[in-house]
């Protein structure tokens, strides 16, 4: 039985519009709200580069992040921060205290 999943995906927002970044993710969070098997998700800045950013998003499972992924509605749902993205890491939950 697999725990839950941490998927890290970082951004680099454009110097002449560093709040396009924010924005994109309000409006993919709001649509994903009630997404099955995401309990929720973390805009993160970096404090010695506000132009970078980390969305971190917490799943029941990797295999509930897999399904959503591999399903119709993932590429239409994270188009609009697809232009910023700079790389990606998916990270299974092994222990926590």
């Amino acid at each position: 039985m697999s725990g839950r999943a941490r998927v890290l995906v970082w951004y680099v927002a454009p110097g002449d519009d560093p709040g396009a970044v924010e924005r994109a993710y309000d409006q993919i969070s709001g649509d994903l709200a009630g997404t099955p098997g995401l309990l929720g998700n973390e805009l993160l800045r970096r404090l010695d580069d506000p132009l970078r950013v980390m969305v971190m998003s917490e799943w029941e499972s990797l295999a509930s992040f897999q399904k959503w992924e591999q399903g119709i509605d993932h590429r239409p749902a994270t188009s609009p921060l697809r232009p910023y993205a700079d790389r990606y890491e998916i990270y299974e939950v092994v222990s926590a205290f």
